[in-house]
């Protein structure tokens, strides 16, 4: 009995395909859930947090910058921005046309208690994997995420 193999072909991938991204798709609503539910504990958001991470890593960063990092829009990032401030965690200081964004030394004092606390939750969300296994999955996101799949979704 001959196999079409054209058929085959055709077929294996596109199933192996959804199979890759159901099982991507479940690991990163699963993911969030834990790290929304996680961060609740400090009465953050998942923005929120990253924002601590960004600013709390790189020092002062221009609101344009930010938002590119984070791959917010100009209003999103305002918005976030706006409530942070006015929770006294971050200031914003304004030099000639750029917008700077600064944690306060209660933002500070937040960033010092929670990333830590966070670095730790993430390494017991990997402990399943072998430290070999997480640098391989590293490096295959990576390689996902380096390639240009669809140009039209990067412009």
């Amino acid at each position: 009995m001959k196999i079409n193999t054209t058929e085959y072909s055709s077929e294996k991938p596109a199933k192996t395909g959804l199979q890759l991204w159901s099982q991507l798709s479940r690991t990163y609503h699963r993911q969030l859930k834990y790290y929304s539910h996680f961060l609740k504990n400090w009465d953050l958001t998942i923005s929120q947090y990253e924002v601590f991470v960004k600013i709390g890593e790189h020092g002062r960063m221009s609101q344009k910058e930010l938002a590119e990092k984070m791959f917010f829009t100009k209003g999103n990032i305002t918005q976030l921005i706006i409530k942070m401030e006015k929770e006294g965690y971050i200031c914003r200081e304004q030099e000639w046309k750029t917008k700077y964004i600064l944690l306060t030394d209660k933002g500070k004092e937040m960033y010092k208690r929670v990333v830590p606390e966070q670095k730790q939750f993430f390494l017991q969300q990997f402990k399943v994997l072998t430290k070999k296994e997480q640098k391989h999955l590293i490096k295959l996101l990576k390689k996902l995420n380096d390639a240009e799949i669809n140009s039209d979704c990067n412009e």
